[in-house]
């Protein structure tokens, strides 16, 4: 068994887990930990967790150390510095006339870097522009491309449903979303309505795909043609719930069929 701890950070909406590194960390617990872009503080989402190796994705980051006061104070400072930059940033990208939409910056705790993402629909030659950032604020700077849904998931906002953004809330990746699912539940094909925040299709088009796929495995499709107990007809609806549909025997008689009942297909 193997001690984990999940931590959260400012930067991002993601949670991470760490090896405590055999310090008595607890939930709520600010720490300084090194991640793969420096070093950050985080806070501790649980109490330390017992898990097996197996289930565990390594090689695990440690935290460094407990947060003292003086690393608390010096990442407030940072992230106001950060703050400043990202406007600088964008003031500059437009003198350049770079089409750069800057939508988050961060130091890292030693500011040894700084980062900056933007969204663009083109590649950009920002060459000039990291020289005078690198210039202005002496330390490395990494500019990061992101798509529409990164930009969603780093701004956050309020989803169609009224609920945070699934992916500034709980979603770590993103899936793979096609319009056959928009499809495959009935939804009207209306940008506006299969469409989130970001502009691309729903991330919650996934949830229910597959119970809609396996209820549907048993209905003939619509449109076909079958034989029923009742004569040949057309499918011209299914409803998945009441595990019905409906067969139009000529136009004027439309029947209602279960499921449960066989009918055959008419090639």
């Amino acid at each position: 068994m193997f001690d984990i701890i999940l931590i959260s950070f400012d930067s991002s909406p993601n949670k991470y887990y760490f090896s405590p590194n055999k310090l008595k960390l607890k939930k709520n617990d600010r720490v300084v930990v090194e991640k793969e872009n420096g070093t950050d503080i985080g806070t501790c989402k649980t109490n330390i967790i017992k898990e097996k190796r197996e289930n565990l994705a390594f090689p695990l980051k440690y935290v460094k150390r407990i947060a003292t006061e003086e690393d608390i104070a010096r990442d407030k400072k940072n992230k106001e510095e950060s703050a400043k930059a990202l406007i600088y940033a964008k003031k500059l990208s437009k003198q350049l006339h770079l089409k750069m939409n800057f939508i988050a910056s961060n130091y890292t705790l030693d500011k040894s870097q700084l980062y900056l993402s933007y969204v663009s629909e083109e590649r950009i030659d920002f060459r000039e522009l990291a020289k005078k950032l690198a210039q202005r604020y002496r330390t490395r700077i990494e500019l990061r491309q992101v798509g529409v849904r990164d930009k969603a998931k780093i701004m956050g906002g309020i989803g169609p449903c009224g609920l945070l953004l699934c992916c500034n809330s709980f979603l770590t990746d993103f899936n793979s979303v096609s319009i056959n699912m928009a499809k495959n539940q009935f939804l009207a094909l209306n940008p506006n309505k299969i469409n989130g925040a970001c502009g691309r299709l729903l991330c919650c088009l996934n949830y229910e795909d597959e119970v809609y796929r396996e209820l549907k495995q048993n209905f003939p499709k619509i449109g076909s043609k079958i034989k029923t107990s009742k004569g040949e007809g057309k499918v011209i609806s299914i409803n998945l719930f009441h595990q019905t549909y409906q067969v139009e025997i000529d136009k004027n008689n439309i029947i209602e069929e279960t499921v449960k009942e066989s009918y055959d297909t008419i090639k």
